[in-house]
């Protein structure tokens, strides 16, 4: 207490400077009109500053939500405008394109966005792990895709992270169609260019021709119908000279893949679970040496 009472004694020239100052200031823009003006301009100057550094704040640590739901939103317009220009194409070649049933989009879907936070294309099993996981409603088998089409399926399922197998591994197995040609194939992918993937086992009397768009055949329980996959860009013979191996021009650029969604889809998992279920029941019918003949 000795102490303060001597630091306020000692100093209290410079105190009764300040507030004199302070009070002299506050009746200077207070009483006139002119002063009072500027010191009104300048204060809303600096709260405006300091209100568009906030916002600028909110705005930077909320950017990475808001490009989820930018990508969500690009998934669905992109595969309307696929959509429509299908549609169209159709059209001009059957005009009974309408009674083939409705053409499915992603917008029917709920999908969970995610992003890509390691990636290779140079290896014969690449892998793709993203920032989504059970946490999040990830499961085992969901389609991945992204603005320009597939991507691949779900492998490993974490609570925070999931590992995908994309289109450019060995063990990716995907049942495509051509585009309203009605044919379908399953795509593989051989290695090397991480732009080209064959789509192999095509019929032998199937009638397309190249730039044709390759889409999701909806055959699979983890795909549906529609979701592009790339255009015919070159046609070879089977090893078997059965049926065509047709090189697909991949839509998906993997090099610079940064964001995904999931399709999640209860009619699919209905569908899985179905496929499951007829499997085990196949297996306990064959493997039972008690079953009538």
């Amino acid at each position: 207490m000795h102490n303060l009472t001597e630091f306020l004694a000692r100093y209290k020239h410079w105190f009764l400077f300040v507030f004199l100052e302070v009070t002299s200031v506050v009746l200077l823009f207070r009483f006139n009109d002119y002063q009072g003006s500027v010191w009104f301009t300048s204060a809303n100057f600096v709260t405006g500053k300091v209100y568009e550094l906030s916002s600028n704040l909110t705005s930077f640590f909320t950017m990475s939500k808001n490009n989820e739901q930018l990508t969500q939103r690009n998934i669905i317009l992109e595969q309307e405008v696929k959509e429509l220009s299908t549609k169209l194409y159709e059209k001009t070649r059957d005009p009974q394109f309408l009674s083939r049933g409705q053409y499915r989009t992603l917008a029917k879907f709920r999908l969970i966005p995610a992003k890509v936070v390691a990636n290779s294309i140079n290896r014969e099993d690449n892998l793709i792990t993203i920032n989504k996981g059970s946490w999040d409603g990830v499961r085992k088998d969901m389609g991945v895709v992204c603005g320009n089409g597939i991507v691949g399926t779900v492998y490993f399922v974490g609570i925070h992270y999931s590992v995908v197998i994309p289109v450019l591994n060995s063990k990716s197995n995907i049942s495509c169609s051509i585009s309203g040609r009605n044919y379908f194939g399953y795509l593989r992918w051989a290695g090397g260019r991480s732009d080209i993937a064959y789509l192999d086992d095509v019929p032998r009397h199937a009638r397309f021709k190249i730039g044709d768009r390759v889409i999701t055949s909806g055959y699979s329980s983890i795909f549906p119908v529609g979701v592009l996959v790339g255009k015919v860009k070159h046609v070879y013979n089977s090893k078997d000279g059965l049926s065509f191996r047709i090189a697909i021009q991949l839509s998906t650029d993997f090099g610079t893949l940064r964001d995904v969604c999931l399709i999640d889809d209860s009619s699919i998992l209905e569908q899985r679970h179905v496929i499951e279920a007829a499997r085990d029941s196949m297996k306990n019918l064959t493997q039972d040496p008690t079953s009538e003949e």
